[in-house]
């Protein structure tokens, strides 16, 4: 059975208009106030993006990828450092002539002294870093943006869901009404059909809307990790989302994204260098020591290496302790697969610089639809806000009409007196332009956060985002709720 916990089951029950649902309201609302507490326990926007952030798995990819990156640099750093390495090569007597040295033990070491692309993988490394950070930062703040944009919308859906619950009611009563004046003989039969139509009409909207719930708490679920039954929102905990103003054709704005795509470019340049040095004739110098302790009365060896004295003229025996040490110089050539390479870092490079100014240019076409966009999502806002209003006010003068009457008298001509009917059509439209409301606020919201992300601020966004205690706006006021866009 799915829950909606952020409704107070005492209000999602109220059955003043029909009571014949007491005896099926009663025992679920005793039910939904019987569950634990820790089902029904709100949660923040603050923990929902931090949830989403520690389970996303493009988090936990870039994450790897910058464990790599700092791997990549050690292993370039590393190599000036001599490696050892210890062995041992003793076997039977071999016949005739030896062809290995009857080592008892050796000892070997080598490392790289001086290259020119080698500071060039150095620096392509250190740039691998960096851009694996962004890339990271990029990453998180992707995930909080989609669990924020979830977050929100299903908060929004919740208040409308309420307002279509209080609408469906509203229905019930306008049919019975319509049924009593069919009854009577006042009202055709065709207004009694025409008030089902409405009662399965705004039924089919309900429906819609807990559909649309469902599904952004699955898309939750998924984000964060949670059991779809403990996700609640928190409207207090959704921080204001400042109207961020831009120029629409200002161009080259960096987002976390970009500026790792750009500095990967970089590297991929730095590494092209790199292998382009490795073809040219710049020398690559290297050190190597070895030791070896060799068996003296293992195999023919004496027969072959063994030296006459040339003092005593009597033979001697090799030396079992031997050491070497000294430097290489490699000077490049001649090498057809090093140049080879060398051109195909060249092309990923260019590649990689091509794919950075894309990511630009696809940045700058977002900012300019999205600054474009804003101004009429922020006029829906407010049109909607201010129908709200106005309905609410009409509503309140067809209740005021209803206890003391329009003061038209009854005289020939006169307005006629407003009946209960009116009163149910008149709540059915401010509900419905409070839903309206709801859905510009949130079309507004989305569009915000969209163009904070484009413009690079969503960090600073995230930074005002406070766990468990009302979000407080800059001007230190709670923040409005969001029945009133445009406010």
């Amino acid at each position: 059975m799915n829950v909606d916990c952020s409704q107070d089951p005492r209000r999602s029950f109220r059955t003043r208009h029909n009571p014949r649902l007491l005896l099926v309201a009663s025992p679920l609302a005793l039910l939904l106030m019987a569950l634990p507490a820790s089902l029904c326990a709100q949660i923040s926007l603050s923990t929902v993006v931090d949830l989403a952030q520690k389970n996303s798995s493009t988090v936990k990819l870039a994450d790897a990828d910058l464990s790599k990156s700092i791997k990549v640099l050690a292993e370039a750093k590393d190599i000036y450092i001599p490696n050892l390495i210890l062995g041992s090569s003793i076997g039977p007597p071999s016949i005739g002539f030896t062809f290995s040295q009857p080592s008892v033990a050796s000892a070997s070491m080598q490392s790289l002294f001086f290259s020119f692309p080698q500071r060039q993988y150095i620096a392509a490394a250190e740039k691998g870093i960096e851009a694996a950070r962004l890339s990271l930062k990029d990453a998180r703040e992707q995930s909080a943006l989609d669990a924020s944009t979830e977050y929100i919308e299903l908060d929004a859906v919740t208040s409308e869901i309420e307002a279509a619950r209080q609408q469906q009611e509203d229905s019930d009563r306008l049919l019975q009404i319509e049924q009593q004046r069919q009854e009577a003989g006042v009202d055709p039969l065709s207004e009694v059909l025409q008030a089902r139509l409405k009662v399965a009409q705004l039924k089919l909207s309900r429906m819609h809307l807990q559909s649309r719930a469902t599904a952004l708490i699955a898309q939750l679920a998924a984000l964060t990790g949670l059991p779809a039954v403990s996700i609640a929102t928190q409207h207090a905990s959704i921080p204001e989302i400042p109207a961020v103003k831009s120029d629409p054709f200002a161009v080259g704005i960096k987002t976390p994204g970009i500026e790792a795509a750009q500095i990967q470019a970089a590297a991929r340049e730095r590494q092209a260098k790199g292998d382009l040095l490795g073809t040219t004739l710049w020398p690559q110098i290297g050190f190597g020591a070895q030791y070896n302790r060799d068996a003296t009365s293992l195999g023919n060896y004496n027969s072959y290496f063994g030296r006459i004295d040339p003092i005593t003229g009597k033979g001697k025996k090799f030396k079992a302790d031997n050491f070497s040490a000294g430097f290489s110089i490699q000077i490049p050539i001649f090498d057809v697969s090093k140049r080879d390479k060398a051109r195909q870092s060249v092309v990923e490079a260019l590649r990689a610089r091509v794919e950075a100014e894309q990511a630009q240019r696809q940045n700058d076409v977002q900012i300019a639809t999205l600054s474009g966009s804003l101004q009429e999502l922020d006029a829906l806002a407010e049109v909607a806000s201010l129908k709200q209003q106005i309905a609410a006010e009409q509503l309140k003068t067809v209740q005021t009409e209803l206890q003391s009457g329009n003061g038209a008298g009854v005289e020939p001509g006169a307005p006629a007196q407003p009946s209960p009917r009116l009163e149910q059509l008149a709540r059915i439209d401010e509900r419905q332009k409070a839903i309206d409301a709801l859905d510009a606020g949130l079309d507004l919201s989305k569009a915000r956060l969209n163009l904070l992300r484009a413009l690079g601020h969503m960090e600073d966004w995230l930074h005002t985002l406070t766990p468990d205690s009302p979000a407080v706006s800059p001007a230190g006021t709670p923040n409005a709720p969001l029945s009133k866009p445009g406010s």
